[in-house]
């Protein structure tokens, strides 16, 4: 059975595969091979996929000094980060490491590179910011972050010290860098399932994010955040768009445009400084009733310059097109 550290491994390595070799055409890739990782306990290992032939054949592995948490690929796909731990949910462990590894770029194998960096806890999530130069890494318990250099040479560096008052949440469940590498999100989820005792708010964090430093910005969930658990997002490739799931609602779906010029505050206030991102999640369907529905809301994010004259068109036109679908679906009154 695939468990969620394994499709996170092969969701990883997706990133990775296309770039073993040139991109084929469709007719070609049935055709063509690609290869991709999987971990089990603290093995991690290399699996060739013949497309046509819907086969694998496993290539090699190599150990982690730890169970396999999570994996991420640098841009470059030349190097492949890799954090584990000996401890699980519930179980602290003094054993947490992140490791880089030098990827073959013609079988995929992968090449210990560099010495591992210790961790302080349990990491759940692991990736690496847009320019290739950190490696940021989100934990559970105690909810946390870490930011760490990554070399010139793809090997991991030390350890970013935060001079600013961070404030992680609860449950820190994914940790990614903003398309414009301007900023850095932390998903927290929370606790609020039937069983959790206590029950803590979700939230999204944001940071602004400079040199490796991160400066809080903003918190960002529905009313108190008790209903929301968010747990991963995802970012649409070219357009101001961030998609994600909660573990309250079935999705959400978020939209918008973040001024440019954004000043740090403080989480108490950031609520203040977003009345529109407030009101609207709010609003959002199932928030009355807490029930796992798909809900809607609006997440300002720092896009790159190309976005900034066409986000305010993309949200107009959002409003016009809900009002125009409410408008259309609304019932017929009664004589």
């Amino acid at each position: 059975m695939i468990d969620r550290r394994m499709l996170a491994t092969l969701l990883a390595s997706a990133a990775v595969a296309p770039a073993l070799s040139p991109r084929p055409s469709w007719g070609q890739a049935a055709k063509s091979k690609a290869v991709f990782y999987a971990s089990v306990g603290s093995e991690l290992t290399l699996y060739g996929m013949n497309v046509g032939d819907a086969t694998l054949e496993k290539r090699g592995a190599v150990t982690l000094p730890a169970n396999v948490q999570y994996a991420w690929p640098h841009p470059s796909k030349q190097y492949f980060y890799v954090v584990s731990s000996g401890g699980g949910p519930g179980v602290a462990s003094d054993k947490n490491f992140a490791n880089a590894f030098q990827i073959d770029p013609a079988t995929g194998a992968l090449t210990p590179h560099g010495q591992p960096q210790n961790l302080p806890s349990r990491p759940i999530h692991t990736s690496v910011d847009i320019a290739g130069e950190y490696l940021l890494t989100a934990y559970n318990d105690p909810s946390s972050l870490t930011v760490h250099r990554i070399n010139r040479d793809g090997t991991l560096g030390a350890r970013v010290d935060q001079p600013n008052r961070l404030d992680t949440g609860k449950y820190a469940h994914q940790i990614r860098a903003t398309p414009d590498n301007q900023q850095v999100i932390l998903v927290t989820r929370g606790n609020n399932a039937p069983g959790d005792n206590p029950v803590n708010p979700g939230s999204l964090k944001t940071f602004a994010f400079k040199d490796g430093v991160l400066t809080q910005l903003a918190a960002i969930q529905p009313g108190d955040g008790m209903h929301f658990g968010p747990r991963h997002l995802d970012f649409h490739p070219t357009q101001p768009w961030v998609y994600g799931r909660s573990r309250a609602r079935t999705s959400f779906t978020s939209t918008g445009a973040m001024p440019r010029r954004a000043s740090p505050v403080s989480p108490s206030s950031s609520r203040r400084r977003y009345p529109t991102l407030s009101r609207r999640l709010a609003r959002a369907p199932g928030r009355s009733t807490c029930t796992p529905t798909a809900a809607r809301s609006i997440l300002p994010i720092a896009p790159p310059p190309r976005w900034s004259s066409k986000a305010g068109r993309y949200l107009r036109a959002a409003r016009t097109a809900s009002r125009r679908s409410r408008s259309t679906n609304r019932p017929a009154s009664r004589p």
